[in-house]
């Protein structure tokens, strides 16, 4: 079949990687793809991920059978309804579904009325009623944009100065922080589970934890994402059949009773204590990075797991994954989140590959001209430029290896976590 897949991250990547080991895969397409990509996917470069005209023009022109929507900005503009109204599948979910992520307070209220366990919560949308509301409550206190802020919208206020401060910044996420949602802080350790779900039926995957502060320990500003690992102790059998009962199928019969069919990916985000989950937030898609080692884990075909999706037939598939860790580093620009510079030449891709690694591409392009590196004359192009992938039998031996991969990688200011997956290392003393 001919499959078209939507983005040019490095969750994408790994998508695309996976997708191109099925035999049911004819002819693959990418919009707009990656140097990554490139390898499995004829990339189309002059096409936007958020332009559904075009790229439902262009799945038209080129017979495409299903189409793969990795952003959650497509989801949340509607492309999987306009593919719809023109008889093509899709992975991925409808518009209305979108709103999981692409409205927190939609899922906070949707949570709300359903008992779907989350922290306690108000929303607000002027300034001056939450800043009379802080200046009551306990601190730490978190700070949402209402709206899609590329994974930086969130901010944990210490104190009341920094809450102003942080209410502040919300003005910099446009539309996206015209509303607030102020909410209770959580204690506890975080965990990432993504599920495939037909609409019916909800199955979870390996659980994964991210890491989203810039700096080693937990520190510095929010990003996009510093590194993941799979699957994440933290969640254990137990923990695991309570996110199931209490979380998973319930958010399916609330939407379902609500109108609304959820088919695609949905990504719970979690904070666990004492073995008890709640929701921090729902994404409607894969989450990046957690896709660059959950997908390493998965055995089964995933576009076949897709297709089942999209059919309504996901109870009919079984779902085998591997026993082993995937660890995932991110290498960024220095200066990222904030202002970064561009076009630095990267060093020792295949040198990475060699030792065992699996590189995906999030932030980089071919160059022009210059010196050939060996490395296909590779350059940084963004925020978050590779992400490291490695997977193998122990959890210590996934950080050795992973670390050992990195240290072949070089670009000018390139900045790594160190302590990526270091939290996992307590639950096997």
């Amino acid at each position: 079949m001919n499959v078209l897949l939507i983005g040019g991250g490095g969750r994408e990547h790994a998508l695309a990687w996976k997708i191109s080991q099925s035999p049911l895969l004819k002819k693959f397409y990418a919009i707009p793809g990656n140097p990554g990509i490139e390898n499995f996917a004829e990339c189309v470069k002059n096409i936007s991920a958020e332009n559904n005209s075009d790229i439902v023009k262009f799945a038209q022109e080129k017979n495409i059978d299903f189409v793969v929507v990795g952003p959650e900005i497509p989801l949340v503009n509607g492309l999987v309804d306009e593919l719809e109204k023109v008889g093509i599948k899709s992975f991925g979910c409808n518009k209305k579904a979108a709103q999981i992520e692409g409205s927190k307070i939609f899922a906070k209220n949707l949570m709300k009325k359903y008992k779907i366990p989350t922290a306690n919560f108000e929303v607000f949308d002027n300034l001056s009623d939450a800043k009379n509301y802080i200046s009551s409550q306990n601190f730490p206190i978190v700070i949402k944009a209402d709206g899609l802020a590329a994974g930086k919208g969130v901010i944990i206020a210490k104190n009341f100065d920094e809450a102003l401060n942080a209410l502040d910044e919300m003005k910099n996420f446009g539309d996206a922080g015209k509303k607030i949602v102020l909410e209770e802080f959580m204690d506890g350790e975080e965990a990432s589970v993504l599920a495939f779900t037909d609409g019916k039926i909800i199955l979870p995957m390996i659980p994964a934890q991210d890491h989203k502060r810039i700096f080693d320990g937990d520190e510095g500003l929010n990003t996009g994402g510093m590194g993941a690992y799979a699957p994440a102790p933290v969640v254990n059998p137990d923990v695991m059949k309570k996110v199931q009962e209490k979380i998973l199928n319930p958010i399916i019969a609330a939407l379902n009773e609500e109108k609304i069919i959820y088919r695609g990916c949905l990504y719970a985000g979690l904070m666990i204590q004492n073995g008890e989950p709640k929701v921090v937030e729902f994404n409607c898609r894969f989450g990046d990075p957690e896709t660059q080692v959950v997908i390493p884990l998965l055995k089964s075909d995933l576009l076949e797991i897709m297709l089942a999706c999209a059919g309504g037939n996901l109870s009919e598939k079984k779902i085998s994954w591997s026993k082993d860790f995937a660890i995932c580093v991110i290498l960024a620009s220095g200066g990222y989140p904030k202002s970064y510079k561009k076009n630095f030449p990267i060093d020792g891709i295949k040198k990475a590959e060699s030792l065992g690694a699996k590189i995906f591409h999030a932030g980089t392009k071919v160059a022009d001209s210059g010196q050939d590196t060996g490395d296909r004359k590779m350059l940084t192009s963004g925020g978050r430029v590779l992400g490291v992938t490695v997977t193998e039998k122990n959890i210590q031996s996934a950080i050795e290896k992973v670390y050992k991969c990195v240290d072949v990688i070089n670009f000018e200011n390139m900045h790594c976590r160190k302590d990526i997956a270091a939290k996992a290392l307590k639950y096997f003393d």
